[in-house]
Parts: structure tokens; sequence; C-alpha cells
């Protein structure tokens, strides 16, 4: 079965996601940016996977994908509730507050 995008694109697609998530992940101090940047990276490596699956005609890529979504799905909980943890102990979202968990 032939692919209507070649590999090569799929794979320069995904490094471009992965380098724009840690870009925004390590340049912003807001928390919620912070876990968008990390969401972002997620896909990237998504995608890689089902790019590879697609290459090479193998399930196993498509099935770990399935775990990174259940991962990402799992960091955005916790994620959200220490960006409501913050918000309501601090009264900011800046990343760079260290005095977070003093009491």
């Amino acid at each position: 079965m032939p692919t209507i995008v070649p590999y090569s694109h799929v794979l320069i697609l995904a490094a471009i996601l992965f380098l724009l998530g840690a870009g925004c992940a390590v340049a912003r101090r807001n928390l919620l940016m912070i876990l968008i940047g990390v969401e972002v990276m997620l896909s990237a490596g998504g995608l890689a996977f089902i790019g590879a699956a697609m290459r090479w005609q193998h399930l196993d890529g498509q099935a770990f994908v399935i775990f990174i979504m259940a991962v990402a799905a799992s960091e955005v909980a916790v994620g959200l509730a220490l960006i409501v943890y913050s918000q309501r102990r601090s009264g900011t979202l800046a990343a760079d507050r260290y005095d977070l968990m003093k009491g």
C-alpha cells in the first residue's frame, strides 16, 4: 500500500512540533503554558510513532500512542491540580516562585 505522505515529512513535522513545544516549555514562566508545551511535545512523539507504524506496517507504534495519550491525560490532571494549588497559594501562575510549599 503506497503512502500518501513520505516518512521523512512526517518526521520533520514531528521534530518541528517537538521543538515548538520545548521552546514553549522553556521560554515561558506561566505554569499553564509550560503544561501546554509538554502536551505539544507528547503529541509530536505520538506523531512520530504513528508515522513509523505506517511506514513499517506494524501496529506496535499505534499501541504505544494509546499509552502516550493515557500518560498525557494523567499529566494534565496532575498538572492542572498543581496549577490550581499554585494559584490559590500564591495568587500567581509564575513557575519561578519557590515559596509555594512553605507553610
